[in-house]
């Protein structure tokens, strides 16, 4: 719980507020990459990297093996850092920025084998976050500026934090964070009880939270019209049916879109008018991003 209330200070949007930049916390970092170190080297440390003449000194090139959006530096820097703080990561690309293969990303400087021990952990961060913000700008270029590509809650456990920044970082925007920062009826909520009788206990007790509705037909979406919440989730539509639920939709509430959403079908979703396109695929089955250390 501490990891997400600290976070949530830092930058993580919470009902009604806008972020304004992506922050993470240096607590938050230098948390999450112990746990990874513990994992790599407990219980007797690195054997192979062990062998390795202490006093040998040198300096690694981290390169791109294929054009990427850039994430996760600040992790790989922490995770050098944490097995040996005289060792110099200098960073030659910032998070977010694009690069093409054979780019030099970062210089590191000091001891082979403790670059050696930290070496997989710094790449495993690098990778997965540089594959969430590649994948997510994929889906932003083909959208257009007039919507938002926003990931979902279909994230792996643990990693949710890193995986949004990651989102953020591609260009996306992030959904709720947690269960607790909005309401979201969603298809199973309304087979267990009513829509409109959901929607209306929302309205009530919303206490400044922000309320999204999900409807699967234009039936759904003309029963509710006209409550006030914020959100309408038009899910599983086909095209057709979703340009005229946006139309009908769009002078009451904001409107967002969901399900069957690829590559392939993106930028049709994006041409019906719709605000937003939630896409679970960018955060649970990004490929990561390769990269390589260089000596």
């Amino acid at each position: 719980m501490r990891k997400q209330e600290f976070l949530l200070k830092e930058w993580l949007p919470s009902a009604g507020n806008k972020v304004s930049k992506i922050k993470l916390s240096k607590e938050f970092i230098r948390s999450t990459v112990k746990l990874a170190l513990n994992e790599d080297l407990y219980p007797s440390g690195d054997i192979t990297s062990g062998l390795i003449d202490n006093d040998k000194v040198v300096t690694v090139k981290l390169i791109s093996n294929q054009s990427a959006i850039v994430g996760g530096l600040l992790f790989a820097k922490q995770t050098f850092a944490l097995i040996d703080n005289k060792i110099k990561f200098i960073i030659k690309k910032k998070d977010g920025s694009r690069v093409k293969k054979g780019n030099l990303v970062a210089l590191i400087k000091g001891k082979a084998k403790n670059i050696l021990i930290a070496e997989r952990v710094a790449l495993n961060f690098l990778s997965h976050i540089s594959g969430i913000a590649t994948k997510t700008n994929e889906f932003v270029k083909l959208a257009g500026k007039k919507t938002k590509i926003c990931c979902t809650r279909k994230t792996i456990p643990n990693l949710r934090v890193i995986q949004k920044y990651a989102v953020k970082l591609g260009g996306g925007t992030n959904h709720r964070f947690n269960l607790s920062d909005e309401y979201l009826i969603k298809d199973n909520h309304i087979a267990s009880s009513d829509l409109k009788t959901l929607v209306n206990k929302a309205i009530k007790n919303k206490k400044g939270k922000k309320i999204t509705v999900e409807v699967d037909t234009i039936e759904q979406l003309r029963s509710i019209l006209g409550l006030k919440f914020n959100t309408i989730l038009l899910d599983n539509m086909n095209i057709k049916n979703l340009r005229n639920a946006v139309k009908i939709a769009k002078k009451y509430y904001e409107t967002e879109a969901s399900g069957n959403v690829n590559l392939n079908t993106v930028k049709a979703i994006a041409s019906t008018g719709v605000n937003r396109i939630s896409v679970g695929s960018i955060t649970h089955s990004a490929t990561a991003v390769d990269f390589k250390l260089e000596i």
